[in-house]
């Protein structure tokens, strides 16, 4: 029988990397993602092993019945919303806790759902962080202190799963600021303008950089194997935090 995992926020970015990352070794992908063009590119790039579902990933009861639905093995949590870039005293309270209403709260619900409904003992749930929440992110709001409470809640419900001996893995993954994404472009625009230097100039001040391909080579690793806690994530590989 396939093994089924489940991506939030695949359609874009870490999420399409990690779904063609999992359905190239095999795996059934259910993915989930708002918008239904990129959606459906996706599926036509990924083939039968992908399927699209549209929807809200913070919906309430949505990850129970896709846990019913589906039995995953797998749980890759990657959605999120585009934070505003501009310095603190240019947001509103809106724009500033905009990713705790989408990042936060859709990691919440799901491995809310993946304890109440327990997925099958060596199952793993890993949630999308952010190296952001290491250093912080000036000019996104509240978005790496958002990146961090997504650690505390996937450690929590890591807690949680052994009390209840359910085998559940729940694991955070903090890759570091990238240019290959459309929300890492955009913040390496704005950090860029902020230090009065050009795109260029600024990501080649950065090094070698995360890949998403590499994000996805990296939840295939950690995934059903003996792993555990929270990961940074740079282009020299996966640095185990605790």
């Amino acid at each position: 029988m396939t093994a089924t995992a489940i991506v939030t926020g695949a359609s874009r970015g870490f999420g399409r990397a990690v779904s063609a990352e999992l359905c190239g070794t095999g795996m059934r992908v259910v993915g989930v993602a708002r918008n239904p063009a990129d959606l459906d590119e996706v599926r036509d790039s990924l083939g039968e092993n992908f399927i699209a579902v549209r929807c809200d990933a913070t919906e309430p009861w949505l990850a129970e019945r896709l846990i019913e639905e589906h039995a995953p093995t797998v749980m890759v949590l990657c959605a999120g919303a585009m934070p505003s870039m501009r310095p603190l005293q240019q947001h509103t309270w809106e724009s500033f806790s905009r990713s705790w209403h989408a990042d936060v709260r859709h990691v919440f619900e799901w491995v809310g759902a993946a304890l109440r409904h327990p997925l099958a003992p060596g199952a793993s749930v890993i949630a999308l962080s952010s190296g952001a929440a290491l250093r912080g992110s000036p000019l996104s709001g509240g978005y790496a202190g958002a990146k961090s409470t997504i650690r505390f809640v996937t450690s929590y419900a890591a807690e949680e799963s052994q009390r209840a001996g359910l085998g559940i893995s729940f694991i955070s993954l903090l890759p570091q600021l990238t240019p290959l994404t459309d929300l890492g472009a955009a913040a390496v625009a704005a950090y860029a303008d902020a230090a009065g230097v050009d795109v260029d100039t600024h990501v080649a001040s950065m090094g070698d950089v995360v890949t998403p391909e590499l994000v996805g080579r990296s939840v295939t690793s950690l995934a059903g194997a003996s792993s555990k806690g929270a990961y940074a994530l740079t282009a020299a590989g996966l640095r185990p935090l605790d």
